[in-house]
């Protein structure tokens, strides 16, 4: 039964690899720079490297957005992400799976009445309009970089070629090990509060966490995704948007994912705030509107004839009816599984009376204890409390 509830994430992790995860090397293979092959070879090793060594951070934030306490409803808000990622794959449009997934959580959060925590939603849409301007930025300006670099060294045709071919695959694998920090918290973050799996340790040397092994997991969906599904989004992206040369391509990917690694980077955040620096949030950024943005940053730098406004359109539209398709379809199929199945998709909130202690203590000893009734929001195994016995003691 666990199997059967987790496979919605693996399902999403799938589309994932499909849509987001193509980004990656898109532009290198749009441009034949890289064969599929290769890239996709490249981008699974990583992606799962990155998932498991650096995925935890941006999960934090979604699990604030929405804390899914039933795993029927894990599985259904993975699902209906899933399922709206892939028919806009299916059209052939890379829309964000970060998206599709905030909005199935927000569905999820007006069918059991939970408060959604509208600090953590900003910041994630915040991040959907500032992250592409980011990348088009970087984009623009290492793009400028290169020219000037490639105007000193004056390299022959083929060893160029060569420079770019090998720089193309570090820089995807350095993108993918990105994409699976950020991204992984999209594939399995809803299952992490109710995840079935212990904590394996060997000794205590070495330690395999829950969130770990189900982000192994979901990572291992991604790299099958890639495999089998990206190939034609993959040319969307290398030549749909804006028509790149093979150095252009490298910039975009560089672009990307340094965006990713920002958001995605525990160390980086603890270093900015250790200095008292503006940190930059963990959230899961979306891939898809990366490398949009990047290509964009580069045909502006080209004086914008070659943007093609028309596919540029189709794009932005996928990523504006996503969020709200993802959260239509969440609430309808909660809907239907809690009443056609009778399965639990939400745990109820419950209002208890308890000692809410207020202690005063004078010569060590309790002079008082307040009684009072609170609301919880939240899962609660047991309750601790103070009590006073005859003696005056704790």
């Amino acid at each position: 039964m666990i199997l059967f509830f987790l496979s919605s994430g693996l399902f999403l992790g799938w589309s994932l690899g499909a849509n987001d995860a193509a980004n990656i090397f898109g532009t290198a293979v749009g441009t034949k720079m890289v064969r599929f092959r290769s890239a996709a070879i490249v981008a699974s090793i990583f992606v799962i490297l990155g998932a498991v060594i650096s995925g935890a951070g941006a999960s934090h934030t979604l699990g604030k957005l929405g804390s899914i306490n039933a795993l029927g409803g894990a599985f259904m808000v993975a699902f209906s992400a899933a399922f709206t990622v892939f028919w806009m794959t299916r059209l052939q449009i890379p829309v964000s799976t970060s998206q599709a997934v905030v909005g199935a959580i927000v569905g999820w959060n007006f069918f059991s009445h939970t408060q959604t925590d509208y600090n953590s939603l900003i910041k994630i849409v915040s991040t959907w309009v500032f992250s592409p301007i980011l990348a088009a930025v970087f984009s623009a300006l290492l793009y400028l970089l290169l020219k000037k670099i490639l105007k000193h060294w004056k390299l022959s045709i083929f060893r160029l070629d060569v420079y770019t071919r090998i720089a193309l695959i570090v820089v995807g694998a350095f993108g993918a090990y990105s994409l699976g920090a950020n991204n992984i918290a999209n594939v399995m973050g809803v299952f992490v509060p109710v995840s079935p799996f212990p904590e394996i340790s060997f000794g205590n040397w070495f330690h395999i966490s829950s969130a770990q092994q189900l982000f192994f997991l979901g990572a291992i969906a991604i790299s099958i995704g890639i495999f089998t599904y990206s190939f034609k989004v993959m040319q969307t992206i290398g030549s749909g948007v804006v028509k790149l040369t093979p150095q252009s391509a490298l910039v975009v990917v560089l672009a990307e994912s340094l965006v990713l690694f920002l958001f995605a980077s525990s160390t980086l955040r603890n270093f900015l705030l250790s200095h008292n620096l503006p940190a930059i949030p963990l959230v899961p950024v979306s891939s898809s509107q990366l490398v949009v943005g990047a290509i964009i940053g580069i045909g502006i730098i080209q004086g914008g004839r070659n943007i093609k406004f028309n596919t540029l359109g189709k794009i932005a539209s996928g990523w504006v009816t996503t969020p709200i398709i993802a959260a239509v379809i969440t609430f309808v199929a909660l809907f239907f599984l809690k009443n056609t199945f009778d399965i639990e998709v939400y745990k109820e909130n419950k209002e208890m009376s308890k000692n809410k202690i207020e202690v005063n203590i004078n010569n060590d000893k309790i002079t008082s204890i307040s009684d009072e009734y609170f609301y919880n929001n939240q899962n609660i195994d047991y309750f601790c409390y103070l009590d006073e016995n005859k003696n005056g003691n704790n």
